[in-house]
């Protein structure tokens, strides 16, 4: 697999509200959107990028900005490019318990099958641990940042099972991790008998909470920053991905051949969107799952 060098560019930070800054991806493979939230007495980083060599440069420009501050780190959920450089941050990992049970449970077969990509990947992790968060917490968690405070919010089973989105209250922002992107088919990491843990429906009934809670900024996983707009772009897809499945799998059709009408159907339907492979999983997904 030829997969560009997944690297984190920091100097390319942008602001999107007073104090909160997110290191775009540039629709570059296996790099997130990263956030770096400040407040008077310290600076939370969302997501790490994938691997320590990434997650040092995340962490020595959080410094910067910080300027004596101490530095948080959370993660958005347990996939490789978002948590795998977290022992940079030593002593300031938050997650919830949900993220925490899939960092031990998945992490070591994640990181091996990252790995297994081969090339600049498999460079970026050579050195990569699978996390160990240094505080855990249940439900819904307030951060003081001095002057600021962040909500780090678990969202239930979507695309994994210990999502979990990043609120900034005072300025509207809303760090949503994998449960949304722009400009490409959502994400489903549906690898039976392996990981079957994302669930379509699910998924769909976080998007309209989120919905509903009217952010002004959505910083997706990956792709372009936007508005609200994003995650009815994504709740909408989902439903289309669902009604597509769901119309053909109770048919004399094999799986191979509902997944190539669908996946007909809905390239036609989003020209120029990346990730048509993720089309498969997702119908497969969607055909497990009861109405």
């Amino acid at each position: 697999m030829n997969i560009p060098d997944p690297a984190v560019q920091p100097s390319g930070a942008v602001d999107v509200a007073p104090g909160v800054l997110v290191i775009p991806n540039h629709h570059t493979a296996l790099v997130p959107n990263i956030g770096i939230i400040g407040g008077s007495e310290a600076v939370l980083v969302v997501d790490t990028g994938l691997g320590p060599d990434n997650a040092r440069e995340v962490f020595e420009f959080a410094e910067e900005v910080a300027r004596g501050r101490r530095v948080h780190l959370t993660t958005t959920h347990f996939h490789p490019e978002h948590a795998f450089g977290a022992s940079v941050f030593d002593g300031s990992y938050v997650v919830g318990q949900a993220q925490a049970d899939d960092l031990r449970r998945k992490g070591s077969g994640y990181l091996e099958m990252f790995r297994g990509f081969g090339g600049a990947v498999a460079d970026r992790l050579a050195k990569a641990e699978v996390p160990v968060p240094d505080v855990v917490f249940d439900g819904v968690h307030t951060l003081d940042l001095g002057g600021r405070t962040v909500v780090l919010r678990p969202t239930g089973r979507g695309h994994t099972l210990g999502d979990q989105v990043v609120e900034v209250p005072d300025g509207g922002v809303l760090f949503t991790g994998d449960l949304a992107e722009t400009g490409q088919f959502a994400i489903f990491p549906w690898f039976p008998p392996h990981d079957t843990d994302v669930s379509g429906l699910a998924w769909i009934a976080v998007l309209d909470r989120l919905i509903a809670s009217a952010p002004r900024v959505v910083v997706p996983g990956h792709g372009s920053i936007g508005e609200a707009g994003v995650l009815e772009g994504v709740r909408d897809y989902l439903l289309e991905l669902r009604d597509e499945t769901w119309r053909r799998r109770d048919s004399a059709m094999a799986l191979e051949e509902i997944v190539a009408e669908v996946r007909a159907v809905l390239v036609e339907r989003h020209p120029g969107w990346a990730g048509q492979e993720w089309i498969e999983p997702g119908v497969g997904c969607l055909c497990s799952e009861a109405p």
